[in-house]
């Protein structure tokens, strides 16, 4: 029992610290960062798991596996160090308050999924994260973040109602249990897996499942982008890996189908992400085509199920090395419009981009080879060649990306950045090269790719990529193929003006005088004061009791 009460503390902190926003109000900006502290150290620190039997049957929270120790230490700093780049990029937002309230309950549902065991406690942790996310996307305003807002919430609605149908079927077919423990012997019907696929796919964004991802990263503020595709995006992948059997006949029949799909969106939003004219959007076609490279994982798995312990561990290590890198690239999206960098800092800013690429001797060589390597050994080593033509247009999709950082930062104001901006993104760039020697179970794929062979495959599509890129720069050749008509934005506007049939009315503003709308007011100054996170303290009290008791 001692130390268990740390994982009650890992997703009320962010809310508990909220009361800190109601009271300090903007001195306490700096501090918010504090409540993805508790989770790092349970990470880090061997914690027994919690038993709150007082909610429900079954429910246990906790990390008792390598998967769920290292999700939760990589989600926690990412979230950490984004934190303090936010507490200080937001700070002359006059919306502040707005801003960290979803960023905090966004927070501890991410958190909350991961230290669940159960079906009940993660879909209540991944409905807080991406409803809440949707405060993020909007927050700038205008037209661009609106239009990304609206789509980015339908599909999150419509994906939070398949989820939660499929959790249901698979519950019953668990004979009421929710424990994903017992859900791993429970064979899986048809309907039910594409159910599962569907709510927490929308929110993993791979192709084609994608299309809120492009609109959103570039309407958000950088810091939020760099938790959506960092942190966000992988819930949906940890979902389906557990809410899985280990071996069952329907998914490895569906293994080669998910393969074919995991390569297409691997390679095929790479070359659609050429076309963009912002950096935030390359690298979130990026963050897709990095997404295909979870899927293939998932049809070796379903196709090998001997194999899983090997694939696990695979797709722990691509969680932590693509959450840091491509956190730290959206960062620097927000970075360069803060101030200059020096070449010093441009050479930096591009260490993740090449980790993601597979250059050798960073994180991304080492999980590239232990992805090869994995692959290899199975039934499907015949595809593997396309995972050298996928490196390709990953290398040259990072590469445009550079570049228009690079065109952006032109017009950034000549002054000193912040510290508390260049901290976390040197920190979090700096994983990329840091991890393959500090991490064991990196080390050793990262020594295995560099005999002369491998350091030759994984560098080659690199290399072709500079070559490409120096010659379109050379002849100047325009990159518009990737421009394409975004349907599920049509029908997001379609379903729009039906909702808006017959049109809107404008208010009367005269109904301001009335008694009702004073009423209104004050009750909206109540809750944004902080009552939200006083009813956080009193159902940490609550839940404290019932432990004890």
């Amino acid at each position: 029992m001692s130390g268990a009460w740390l994982w009650l503390l890992v997703p009320l902190a962010p809310l508990l610290i909220l009361v800190l926003l109601g009271t300090l109000r903007r001195r306490a900006v700096g501090w918010l960062w504090l409540g993805s502290v508790p989770a790092l150290v349970a990470a880090a620190w061997p914690v027994p798991m919690l038993e709150l039997s007082m909610l429900w049957d079954g429910v246990r929270w906790g990390a008792d596996d390598d998967l769920s120790r290292a999700w939760l230490g990589f989600t926690a700093l990412l979230w950490g160090c984004a934190g303090v780049f936010a507490s200080s990029s937001q700070r002359g937002d006059v919306r502040y308050g707005r801003f960290w309230t979803f960023w905090q309950l966004a927070l501890a549902g991410n958190l909350l999924l991961i230290i669940a065991t159960d079906a009940l406690s993660f879909y209540l942790g991944f409905s807080a994260m991406s409803l809440s996310a949707y405060g993020l996307i909007v927050h700038l305003g205008g037209p661009a973040p609106r239009r990304a807002g609206r789509l980015y919430l339908q599909l999150a609605v419509l994906g939070e109602m398949a989820l939660l149908a499929g959790l249901m079927l698979r519950t019953h077919s668990a004979d009421g249990v929710f424990a994903f423990a017992t859900w791993q012997d429970v064979p899986i019907d048809g309907l039910t897996l594409v159910l599962l696929l569907v709510g927490l796919g929308l929110k993993a964004g791979f192709w084609p499942l994608h299309v809120w991802l492009p609109l959103a990263h570039p309407a958000a503020p950088a810091p939020a982008s760099a938790v959506l595709s960092g942190a966000m995006l992988k819930a949906g992948m940890l979902g389906i890996w557990r809410c899985l059997p280990e071996a069952d006949p329907l998914l490895a029949a569906w293994a080669e189908p998910l393969l074919l799909m995991g390569l297409f969106g691997a390679i095929y939003p790479a070359l659609l992400g050429l076309g963009s004219r912002k950096a935030k959007a390359a690298l979130a076609y990026s963050s897709v085509s990095q997404m295909g490279y979870l899927v293939i994982l998932l049809a070796l798995l379903w196709r090998h199920p001997d194999q899983t312990a090997t694939l696990t561990l695979v797709l722990m290590l691509y969680g932590v090395h693509h959450g840091f890198a491509k956190g730290a690239l959206f960062l620097a999206a927000g970075l360069t419009h803060a101030g200059r960098l020096s070449r010093i800092g441009w050479v930096w800013l591009a260490l993740p981009a090449l980790a993601l690429a597979g250059l050798p001797l960073t994180t991304g060589g080492a999980v590239k080879t232990a992805l090869k390597d994995a692959w290899s050994a199975g039934a499907f080593a015949g595809w593997q060649g396309w995972l050298s033509v996928a490196s390709l247009t990953t290398s040259l999709l990072l590469l445009r990306a550079l570049w228009l950082m690079r065109r952006e930062a032109e017009d950034a104001p000549d002054q000193r950045l912040p510290w508390a901006q260049v901290l976390p993104w040197a920190l979090l760039g700096g994983l990329s090269l840091i991890l393959p020697w500090a991490l064991p179970a990196l080390r050793e794929p990262l020594l295995h790719g560099l005999y002369p062979g491998g350091i030759w495959a994984a560098t080659w599509p690199l290399l072709l990529a500079f070559v490409a890129a120096a010659v379109a720069l050379r002849v100047r050749v325009p990159v518009t193929f990737g421009a394409r008509p975004n349907p599920a934005l049509r029908l997001s506007l379609a379903l729009k003006r039906v909702v808006q049939r017959p049109p809107l009315q404008v208010p009367d503003t005269r109904a301001d005088t009335h008694r009702w709308r004073r009423r209104e007011r004050r009750w909206n100054r109540f809750w944004s004061t902080g009552a939200l996170a006083v009813s956080a303290w009193l159902l940490a009290v609550l839940l404290w009791l019932g432990w004890l008791w």
